[in-house]
C-alpha cells in the first residue's frame, strides 16, 4: 500500500472514530442529569474520550503519510459519517434538511481546506504564543457567557460548539508548534505550550459535551467540525504565513466555500429548531374548551301561601292555611301539579273508656 493510500485510509478511520465519539457524547448528554461532574461518573463518557483520542492520533499519523491538503478535507467527513451511524446504532434518524445542511457544510469545508497552500516559513515567538493563548481563552469565555444568556437550547448549543471548535483549533496550532520546535536538549522550553494544549484540549472536550445537551447530534457536531479547521487555518495564515492557492482566485473560491459551509450550518440549526418547536408543541397540554354560560331567568318564581289544593276534578278544595306553593308572579299562570301527594286524614277522636274496662 502506498503512503498516499495509507493516509486516505487512516483519515477515513479517524473520521469514523470522531463520529462515533460524537454519538456517544450526545447520548451521555441526553441521559445525564444536570451537573458539572456528572459525565465523569459515566462509562460512556470515557468511551467517547477514548474514541476522540483515537481519532486524533490517527489524524496525526495520516498527516505524516499524506499532504495537509488531502487529510484535512477528509476529516470533514465526520458529520457525513455521523448521521447514518446515529440512525443505525441509536435509531436517531435525520431529516432531509439536516442531510442537506451536512452535505453543504462538508463540501464547503472541504473546498476551503483544499485551497490552503503549503506551510509557511514563519515561526511564532513567545510573545505571539502568549497573545494567541490569551485571545483564545478570552473568546471562549465570551462565548460561554453568551451561551448562558441564550434562551433557546439550540442557540445555546451552537454557541458552545463554536467555543469548543475554537479551543480544538488552537490546540492543533500549539501541537504543531511543539512538534516543529521540539528540542530534546531543552524539553522544558515547550512546557508552556504543552500546558496550553492540555487546557484547550480538555476545555474543548468538556464544552463540546455540554453543547450536545438539548440540540441533538447534527448541529453541534457540524459547528465543531467546521470551526475547528477554519480556526486553525486562520491562525496559520496569520502566524505562520500560510496563503491560499491560486492567488486572488483562490481567495475568492475560499470565501465562497466558507459561505457554503455557513449555509449548511444555518440549515442544520433551523432544522433542529423546528424539531424542538414541534416537540414542545406535542408535549404541551391541549386547550380545554370552556362551556358557554347558562343564562339565568330574570324572574324568579315567588312563594305564596294559599289555602287551597286541586282536587281530583280540578276544583279548589280548602285544606287550611300554611301550605306553600310556587306561583309565577311575572311568568304566567301556575302549572297544574303532575303528581298527587296524599294528605293523611286527621286522626279520629277516641271514645272514653267505660269504667271497669281496660283501654
Amino acid at each position: 500500500m502506498s503512503a498516499l493510500a495509507l493516509s486516505v485510509l487512516l483519515s477515513l478511520i479517524s473520521a469514523v472514530a470522531y463520529a462515533a465519539g460524537a454519538i456517544v457524547q450526545e447520548r451521555v448528554a441526553t441521559t445525564t442529569p444536570d451537573g458539572s461532574c456528572a459525565p465523569f461518573r459515566r462509562g460512556g463518557w470515557w468511551t467517547a474520550v477514548a474514541l476522540n483520542g483515537t481519532g486524533a492520533v490517527l489524524h496525526v499519523v495520516a498527516l505524516a503519510y499524506g499532504p495537509l491538503s488531502l487529510v484535512q478535507p477528509l476529516g470533514a467527513l465526520t458529520i457525513v459519517f455521523a448521521l447514518p451511524m446515529a440512525a443505525l446504532f441509536v435509531r436517531r434518524r435525520a431529516g432531509a434538511t439536516a442531510w442537506r445542511g451536512a452535505i453543504m457544510a462538508t463540501a464547503g469545508l472541504a473546498g476551503l481546506l483544499s485551497l490552503i497552500g503549503g506551510a509557511g516559513t514563519a515561526t511564532p515567538g513567545d510573545a505571539e504564543r502568549t497573545v494567541l493563548a490569551l485571545v483564545t481563552f478570552g473568546a471562549c469565555a465570551v462565548l460561554l457567557l453568551a451561551a448562558r444568556r441564550a434562551h433557546r437550547p439550540v442557540t445555546r448549543s451552537v454557541i458552545l460548539a463554536g467555543a469548543a471548535g475554537i479551543a480544538f483549533g488552537v490546540a492543533s496550532v500549539f501541537t504543531k508548534m511543539v512538534a516543529e520546535d521540539w528540542d530534546p536538549a531543552a524539553p522544558l522550553a515547550e512546557v508552556p505550550s504543552l500546558l496550553v494544549v492540555a487546557a484547550t484540549g480538555l476545555g474543548g472536550l468538556l464544552i463540546s459535551q455540554a453543547a450536545y445537551r438539548g440540540a441533538g447530534l447534527a448541529a453541534p457536531l457540524a459547528v465543531v467540525t467546521v470551526v475547528n479547521p477554519v480556526g486553525a487555518a486562520v491562525v496559520g495564515t496569520a502566524l505562520f504565513g500560510e496563503t491560499f492557492r491560486f492567488g486572488l482566485t483562490g481567495t475568492v473560491l475560499a470565501l465562497g466555500s466558507g459561505i457554503v459551509a455557513a449555509g449548511g450550518l444555518v440549515l442544520l440549526t433551523v432544522e433542529r429548531t423546528a424539531r424542538g418547536e414541534e416537540a414542545r408543541a406535542a408535549a404541551s397540554p391541549a386547550e380545554v374548551p370552556v362551556p358557554a354560560r347558562v343564562p339565568v331567568p330574570a324572574t324568579v318564581p315567588a312563594v305564596e301561601t294559599i289555602t287551597r289544593e286541586h282536587g281530583p276534578d280540578g276544583a279548589a278544595l280548602a285544606v287550611g292555611p300554611g301550605y306553600p306553593v310556587f306561583t309565577a308572579a311575572a311568568a304566567g299562570p301556575i302549572p297544574r301539579p303532575t303528581a298527587r301527594v296524599p294528605v293523611p286524614a286527621p286522626p279520629a277522636e277516641q271514645e272514653p273508656c267505660p269504667a271497669g274496662r281496660a283501654g
